[in-house]
């Protein structure tokens, strides 16, 4: 029983991180999109990825320890 606590716990931990992934990849990508429209306003676009990017970063370190968190359980 402690080997399907283990496994989902490692499940749970890979699906967020694949899901920060694709997050930072369509924030990069729209990102470059703007920045190719207007590039006067590269400065603002750049810092506000930059912040978005870290939020979501932050909520997949959140997942991947919640994940592993129920390993404890």
């Amino acid at each position: 029983m402690e080997l399907l606590y283990v496994g989902l716990a490692a499940l749970g931990a890979g699906l967020a991180v694949v899901g920060a992934a694709i997050g930072v990849g369509k924030i990069g990508g729209s990102a470059m999109d703007a920045i190719a429209r207007q590039p006067e306003a590269s400065g603002k676009i750049q810092t506000a990825m930059i912040i978005a990017a870290a939020l979501v970063e932050g909520v997949a370190l959140f997942g991947v320890v919640a994940a592993l968190l129920g390993v404890l359980r």
